[in-house]
């Protein structure tokens, strides 16, 4: 078994543990794999372990490696988008995780609808207020929903958070609590947190989908 299987396979062990410990037996819980700067060939030795679901961040580097890519893998962009990137990912991702302001919710949209579909995205929380990340104010979360609800060229699909180091727990909870208080008014399914070292607290406080790299992949080359 090579290092990427093992390493999966663990992971996978790891969350159905957590799943029993919060009484989540029954939940399907999302592995992604995140692929910054993941050579092409390992990132398919994941895929064909079973982990279809790819986290990219920067998009001059996926365009750099899309091709290389297994088919049938599922894209997600999750790091932080600017808008005049939109129109290079729009046909390939399947998800726009890192919506960070009602702005770029609206661009997506406009692009969306010219090339004829409907994106899904989340709403990206700054659940801490840090001022070195992007993402809404908790506060802000519920009215940033009602105008992504209604923004053509999008649906909103759920939350997506990067929680302050250290403090995963204190803010895995308040994120939850934010997703059930929005679950069944904007019909959101997906609650996106939780990574290498923290997804299996994650999964304990309703995570449906972890992003891990690291804990996959091995330490990142920073070289590429």
């Amino acid at each position: 078994m090579t290092d990427i299987a093992e390493n999966i396979r663990r992971i996978r062990s790891d969350i159905e543990e957590a799943k029993v410990r919060s009484s989540r037996e029954g939940d399907t819980i999302r592995i992604m794999a995140v692929t910054k700067t993941v050579p092409p060939e390992r990132v398919n030795e994941a895929v064909s372990c079973g982990l279809t679901l790819l986290g990219e961040n920067r998009v001059q580097e996926y365009l750099s490696k899309k091709d290389a890519y297994s088919p049938g893998a599922e894209v997600h962009m999750i790091g932080r988008l600017q808008s005049n990137k939109i129109k290079y990912i729009i046909d390939d991702v399947a998800m726009i995780q890192s919506v960070d302001s009602l702005s770029l919710a609206a661009q997506i949209g406009e692009k969306a609808l010219l090339h004829g579909k409907v994106m899904d995205v989340l709403c990206e929380v700054n659940v801490g207020a840090e001022e070195s990340k992007s993402g809404f104010d908790r506060s802000a979360v519920g009215d940033a929903l009602a105008v992504m609800s209604q923004t053509e060229g999008i649906r909103v699909r759920g939350l997506m958070v990067i929680p302050p180091p250290g403090e995963s727990e204190r803010y895995f909870d308040i994120t939850r609590g934010l997703y059930e208080e929005f679950k069944g008014r904007y019909s959101l399914d997906t609650l996106s947190m939780g990574m290498s070292a923290d997804y299996t607290l994650a999964v304990e406080y309703g995570s449906t989908l972890v992003r891990i790299g690291s804990a996959i992949f091995g330490a990142r080359n920073y070289n590429i």
